[in-house]
């Protein structure tokens, strides 16, 4: 179950590969992701030493549970994911000129995950292809609901 998309990316980006990530998370953010109070249009994943870091997404806290801590919205979260994947992460971001940006958020298994994609940036020409597809996708959606009638 999806809980929160960053539709942003796939427009500013070609995304490669998708891997899925573990997040470590605290009591109250836990709490406050269930309430569907997170947001990761901002946010994006960094490399610290030999570790990944999800950096920018804003988790607003619920009022009654974070009553005897000083939470932030917006903190350095680790990832977690196999070594083996890490590696390969932070080589091809390294020499390739790949980016890390997460794509959703989702629950597996009761815990919460993050998907990330290695992505390439868009050229600007590039995401004015993409906005012009899905307004010519969209106009033939619309004359399909039209004939329907």
């Amino acid at each position: 179950m999806t809980i929160a998309d960053n539709k942003k990316a796939f427009f500013d980006y070609f995304i490669e590969d998708r891997y899925e990530a573990g997040i470590v998370l605290e009591g109250w953010e836990v709490k406050a992701i269930r309430d569907a109070r997170v947001q990761i249009k901002e946010a994006y994943v960094t490399i610290k030493g030999d570790e990944l870091y999800l950096f920018g997404a804003h988790i607003s806290a619920l009022p009654t549970a974070s009553t005897h801590i000083s939470p932030e919205a917006i903190r350095t979260r680790k990832l977690l994911l196999h070594r083996k994947e890490m590696d390969k992460l932070i080589g091809k971001v390294e020499c390739s000129g790949y980016t890390l940006v997460p794509l959703n958020l989702h629950y597996k298994g009761g815990r919460v995950k993050c998907e990330i994609g290695l992505a390439k940036g868009k050229k600007m020409h590039d995401k004015r292809a993409t906005e012009k597809d899905r307004d010519g996708k969209r106009e033939v959606a619309a004359a399909m609901k039209t004939n329907r009638r």
